[in-house]
Parts: structure tokens; C-alpha cells; sequence
């Protein structure tokens, strides 16, 4: 019985978001097909099953790990998406490229769901061509149990005391934007003479065998299995991983890091933009966020899943980030003037023994 009690509850809680979202029998773009490409385990599967029932459209799904990878094959064939997920610093370089579409933002009105802060952003000026999905810090993860202090600095990553035992991103931006925090520099800086120090200290970390290996999305995961004492870690990946594991902590180093915001835009060349906008307006309904927020465990831009956190979640600095944190973070620029000497630097690290 207690099962069926279950089974009904969810049903009306599907059913209650069905109606908050689209009235019975509309349908416009029933029969498209729309390919969203997005992070991996980004999104709630519940909510694009939920997406085709509701609209009768199909979704085709693809991923990518980083925004040089997506860039990549964008730039193969942008025509093949009709929504895309990128961080801020990559819809500011697309942006730049006249790679998207500008949206009509009368088929979003879903948009003044989103947090004042995070609407008319700097690296797009009035929402014209993306809508935020999630945000969020970049930090470090570390376990208490092979930890005997409270790590609080980026050069933690760089004492010996824990070679062998650090994970560090595979990402260029990430990596390279940690080490020019370290050393009190700018993530966004241009200057070759604090790029080289970025990378020395980089490369020296690998050298003294200090890292013990870079990853991206498995990283919660080894960090749960005791693998490592640190890591450096997307917020939301650090607070799935505390949920499973009492004996981790996460922290913004206090030199300051990366807020970040991952964007949903449309491609130019999609064939679908005005049902890509259907999409990205479910996608900001409350409702919708909210069990995406419950999924993947990252901050939500919607202002109605923000008030209803409990005092616990409130006071959780990974997912609510208080504003001494914020103050210290800076967003990713586009640095693309500049890419040959990030892409040089990272190969150096990347091949340092």
C-alpha cells in the first residue's frame, strides 16, 4: 500500500508540473525534433521524457565534457544543434563569432524567473542571446580524514605533504586560471610574464609528482572512494559528492576563483530556433528547475527554487555561495586574442613527467 501511496504522489506531482507548463492540447511543434547538446549528466532525465510527452517532440541528446570540445564541434557543424549549453566565457567568444542566434525573448517569458544578479550579464548584455541554466564556484574538495587542517588556500594544492594524493581538472581554463589565482593574478589576464608564472608553477606541481591525475566528471566519484585528500571540483560536483560522504569538505580558496554560469542558446544555422525557445522556456519553469537543481545538485538561476531552500541548504556554501565568496570570484573572460599562449602553456603542463 505504501508503494501505491508512493506511485499516486508522484503521478500528481507530474501532473501538477505538466499543467504549470503547457495547457492541455497545445502542441505547436508537435513531430520536431530538437538535438540539445549539453554536459554530461546535466539534466534530469525525468524532465526531457517529461519535455516529449508534454510537447510531442522527440529529443535527441548528446554530450560534451569541456567548452573547447563543444566548440570544436560547432565549429564542424553548428547546423546539427538547436540548443547548446556553454559557460559564460564561451557565449561571450560566440557571441563575438555571430555564432547565435539573438532569441525573441517574448517566447521566453519564463526569463523573469531568473535571479536579478544573473540577468543581463556582462558577457551578454540583456539576455540576447542565452538564458542561464545553473551556476555556480570552482574550488577544492578535500577529505577530512587525510587532512589534519582546514584548507583554505589554492597553495595547498602545491605542498608536498600531499604528493601524490591531488586531483587537478582537465581543463585549460580551469587549471590555468587556479595557478594565476595562486600566485594573486587575474584568471582573465592577457600578460605573458604572469601567464609563464602560471605555468611554471603548474609544471613544477607535475614534476614533483604531486598530482596523482587530472579529471573532470569522475572526480565526485573517486573523491567518495577515499582516492585522493584533494581535488579541484565544480561546486556542484563537490556537493553531490558531501551528500555521500560525511568526511569531505569544499571550500572557494580565499585568493578567490571562478563563478561561473553555464547559458542555454541557440546555434545559428538551427532549423528549430523557434521551438529551441519553446525549450529553453520550460526549461525556466520553477517546477522544472527545481527537480533539475535536485538531480545534479548545482545552484539554480530561478529565483522561486532560491526561496524555497530549506535553512540547511541556505547555509550551504556550495550551493548558496554567501557574498564575501561571490565578491572574490571573477566570471571567465573570453580570452581567444590570447589562446595560442593559454594552449602552449597547457600543453606544457599536460606533458610535463
Amino acid at each position: 500500500m505504501k508503494k501505491i501511496a508512493i506511485v499516486l504522489v508522484v503521478a500528481l506531482m507530474l501532473s501538477a508540473i505538466a499543467a504549470v507548463s503547457f495547457a492541455e492540447g497545445d502542441k505547436p511543434f508537435a513531430g520536431t525534433t530538437l538535438t540539445v547538446y549539453n554536459w554530461y549528466d546535466y539534466i534530469d532525465p525525468a524532465v526531457l521524457t517529461m519535455f516529449e510527452e508534454q510537447t510531442g517532440m522527440r529529443i535527441e541528446y548528446a554530450n560534451f565534457t569541456q567548452n573547447e570540445d563543444m566548440y570544436a564541434r560547432l565549429e564542424a557543424g553548428a547546423g546539427s544543434y538547436d540548443v547548446i549549453f556553454p559557460s559564460e566565457y564561451m557565449i561571450e567568444r560566440l557571441i563575438k563569432e555571430d555564432r547565435l542566434e539573438e532569441l525573441n525573448l517574448d517566447n521566453i517569458p519564463n526569463l523573469a524567473n531568473v535571479l536579478d544578479n544573473l540577468r543581463d550579464p556582462s558577457y551578454d548584455p540583456g539576455n540576447a542571446h542565452s538564458v542561464p541554466y545553473m551556476w555556480g564556484t570552482l574550488g577544492i574538495l578535500y577529505n577530512t580524514d587525510l587532512v589534519d587542517e582546514e584548507i583554505t588556500s589554492w597553495q595547498s594544492l602545491f605542498d608536498d605533504k600531499y604528493a601524490g594524493s591531488i586531483f587537478m581538472m582537465n581543463s585549460l581554463r580551469d587549471t590555468i586560471g587556479l595557478g594565476l589565482k595562486a600566485l594573486g593574478y587575474s584568471m582573465n589576464t592577457r600578460n605573458e610574464a604572469e601567464l609563464a608564472e602560471a605555468g611554471k608553477l603548474l609544471v613544477d606541481q607535475k614534476t614533483r609528482h604531486l598530482v596523482s591525475g587530472n579529471f573532470v566528471d569522475e572526480t565526485k566519484d573517486k573523491m567518495v572512494a577515499g582516492e585522493a585528500a584533494l581535488a579541484v571540483i565544480y561546486s556542484g560536483d563537490a556537493l553531490y559528492a558531501m551528500e555521500k560522504a560525511d568526511n569531505l569538505a569544499y571550500v572557494v580558496p580565499v585568493e578567490g576563483s571562478n563563478i561561473w554560469v553555464d547559458g542555454m542558446c541557440i546555434p545559428k544555422g538551427s532549423k528549430n530556433k523557434e521551438a529551441a525557445e519553446y525549450f529553453i522556456n520550460f526549461m525556466c519553469d520553477p517546477e522544472i528547475a527545481q527537480m533539475n537543481m535536485d538531480y545534479i545538485y548545482y545552484s539554480s538561476p530561478i529565483k522561486q527554487v532560491v526561496e524555497n531552500l530549506d535553512e540547511e541548504q541556505a547555509a550551504n556554501g556550495a550551493l548558496n555561495p554567501p557574498q564575501d565568496v561571490i565578491a572574490r570570484c571573477e566570471y571567465y573572460n573570453d580570452i581567444s586574442d590570447a589562446m595560442d599562449l593559454y594552449e602552449n602553456i597547457w600543453m606544457e603542463i599536460r606533458m610535463a613527467r
